[in-house]
């Protein structure tokens, strides 16, 4: 039996006899509706999180519940971008483009200290403090590594996000560009994202005069 209460629209009132069969509902509702119940996760993990988002699709925790079951290998297939682990610098122009690669709509689940903060790596030379500085992130999952259950917790936040979208509101159906490209960093003497590379060149010709006055 499918359970209709999810897409009934509250305030109006279906006679008992035809309860089950009718639902008064909204386009947005219905279209919410699919694609929080079919979630396709991108396949890859980057450090010890990742055996912990590999536990949710296990039998004991079942993420198909949520129709997230379907873990897809190529991100032109993927609806959400799970950063599991900690994000170094040399991974950051990989991770950029599997982002640009999916289709909207599309989403990322920063999972772990590491991949909301930098975690106990932030120090690190070779270790990037957030993927949110690279990429949009919407559901940040706290925790070092956050357990299976948080994970299921914090993709339920994401259902949550996609339930209260408009059609008439959302960037991909709008006029111009249906998806945002960001920019791949580039990996050097150190990580340089082109996002500021005006930045950069004020900051560098600023040291230049102080070193020449």
């Amino acid at each position: 039996m499918v359970d209709h209460s999810e897409l009934q629209v509250p305030g109006y009132e279906i006679p008992p006899e035809m309860q089950g069969q009718v639902v008064i509902t909204t386009l947005d509702r219905i279209y919410n509706w699919g694609r929080r119940s079919s979630l396709w996760p991108m396949m890859f993990g980057l450090a010890c999180c990742a055996i912990e988002m590999i536990a949710v699709q296990a039998p004991r925790f079942d993420l198909a519940r949520f129709g997230m079951e379907v873990m897809r290998p190529s991100p032109r297939q993927s609806d959400v971008m799970i950063v599991a682990g900690t994000v170094t610098k040399k991974m950051v122009p990989a991770v950029v483009r599997l982002y640009n690669q999916m289709p909207e709509p599309k989403y990322v689940v920063a999972m772990g200290a590491c991949a909301s903060s930098g975690g106990p790596f932030k120090a690190g030379y070779n270790v990037v403090a957030g993927i949110d500085k690279f990429i949009p992130v919407d559901v940040y999952i706290p925790g070092c590594p956050p357990t299976p259950e948080a994970l299921i917790y914090g993709m339920m936040k994401l259902q949550e996000k996609i339930d209260k979208q408009s059609i008439r509101q959302v960037r991909w159906y709008q006029k111009g560009p249906d998806s945002v490209q960001i920019p791949v960093p580039i990996l050097g003497p150190d990580l340089i994202d082109p996002r500021r590379a005006e930045e950069l060149k004020r900051i560098a010709a600023a040291q230049a005069q102080t070193q020449e006055g």
